[in-house]
């Protein structure tokens, strides 16, 4: 049996909406207790002293890209999950673009399979002798994976995938990570997923309207001198989806909305009750046009950073509830595809690493969010936007934490990641915040 209290911990919790400090026991990977002061313990307990770090609900990462199968290159399923627990993730939800694409009962099996291997007993000890010989992060084991199943077979998104073998095996929910853009197959796979119960991730764009543009079109893109994409490549394909989520009330969780009118349509939706979610990466939250300036090959997204008032929107859409989650979309890249031009760069950037401790230091430490309107849209948003429920820090619950240092510095090189690739616009730097150990 393993003991072991936290002291003088701040517990952040958004289920119960608590933020306090306090003592914290667990025993064999349960919380046992939750006191002011805790000083009944037994002899073998080991004792941390917490005072100035934070205990928050495990983090919850909505959708991600991995590597493997097919591009290990760019991340292992192992790798993938060790980030995720280096920055504090307890769970781990990846898009099928993968190759092969996850569009069969078979790789969804492999897969899970293997993620069951990593945390056998002799994974988790070679694990163990990992972690305490590097020194950079304690954890018990790896995060969960959660699956999305593609929806369509071709790349032309043609023909619908066999989904109900897809949910018998065990998946998430659907998603094919890439626009959508014929509604009449669009609206079939929502009538025919609608009895499954199984959350379906749409990315809301049209391709014809975006164009060849690589950011956001506005006054940054005429002066950069890059091919704009107009918010209404967007915000045209989402109306037509919101359109069809009334006619069908199929619930429908709305991927990366990135503009200011985006969330204007949201919030209506639901206020007339459409059964939707939706989410934003965090990079859309950090970041607007103004910073494609230094031409950071790493800074090329999809969908692009917004325009200045499409960042205050989505804050304000996060804080507000009509954005349910934050998500991550870790998308790994090898240096040599990252390194062309900025138009050239395959689109994407990784995040599972460093999102913690730049969402704490740039939003909560600025007093733009409270500690928990950030873990909400980390943790128990997320959670709900999967179905699935969420992380609590009550006596009897589980223990799936994240334990996090917002003062730790350290620096983001290749000596500090787990994920293989390093295409994030922040190699190099210092950071003020860092995950210390994950319960998953």
């Amino acid at each position: 049996m393993t003991t072991e209290l936290l002291q003088q911990v701040r517990i952040i919790d958004p289920v119960s909406q608590t933020d306090k400090v306090a003592d914290v026991l667990i025993v064999d990977g349960y919380i046992e207790t939750i006191s002011e002061i805790i000083s009944d313990i037994a002899i073998d307990t080991k004792i941390h002293d917490a005072r100035g770090l934070i205990l928050g609900t495990g983090l919850i990462d909505l959708y991600s890209h991995s590597g493997e199968p097919g591009r290990e290159q760019r991340d292992t399923l192992n790798s993938l999950l060790l980030a995720a627990a280096a920055g504090g993730f307890t769970r781990v939800s990846i898009l099928p673009d993968t190759s092969p694409p996850i569009d069969n009962s078979a790789l969804v099996g492999q897969l899970l399979q293997k993620s069951n291997d990593l945390n056998s007993p002799l994974s988790r000890n070679q694990l163990e002798n990992r972690f305490v010989a590097s020194s950079l992060l304690t954890m018990t084991s790896f995060p969960r994976l959660n699956i999305w199943g593609a929806l369509t077979l071709d790349v032309a998104g043609k023909q619908m995938v066999e989904v109900a073998d897809l949910a018998a095996v065990g998946v998430v929910g659907f998603a094919d990570g890439k626009p959508l853009e014929n509604l009449g197959l669009l609206r079939r796979i929502l009538e025919y997923l609608k009895p499954m119960n199984k959350p379906i991730a749409i990315w809301p764009c049209d391709r014809n309207l975006a164009s060849s543009g690589v950011m956001r079109e506005g006054k940054y893109s005429i002066r950069f001198g890059l091919p704009g994409n107009p918010a209404i490549s967007e915000t045209t394909a989402l109306a037509a989806l919101l359109e069809l989520v009334a006619t069908t009330e199929t619930p429908v969780h709305l991927m990366r909305i990135s503009t200011a009118r985006s969330v204007e349509l949201i919030a209506a939706a639901k206020q007339k009750g459409l059964p939707v979610t939706a989410s934003t990466t965090w990079m859309h939250l950090l970041l607007d046009t103004s910073s494609i300036e230094s031409y950071n090959q790493n800074l090329h997204l999809e969908p692009p950073l917004g325009n200045p008032e499409d960042l205050i929107a989505l804050r304000q859409g996060v804080r507000t509830g009509i954005i349910d989650g934050i998500a991550i979309d870790h998308s790994p890249y090898s240096y040599e595809e990252k390194t062309v031009s900025f138009s050239e760069a395959p689109p994407g950037a990784i995040g599972l690493e460093l999102v913690l401790a730049l969402l704490w230091e740039n939003l909560v430490e600025t007093n733009k969010f409270t500690a928990l309107e950030l873990w909400k849209a980390l943790s128990k948003g997320p959670a709900e936007c999967l179905n699935q429920d969420s992380p609590a820090i009550f006596p009897g619950q589980k223990a799936e934490l994240t334990l996090f240092n917002p003062e730790k510095i350290w620096k983001v090189d290749t000596q500090n990641l787990y994920t293989l690739s390093k295409n994030t616009p922040w190699l190099g730097q210092k950071l003020k915040g860092k995950v210390m150990r994950t319960w998953c």
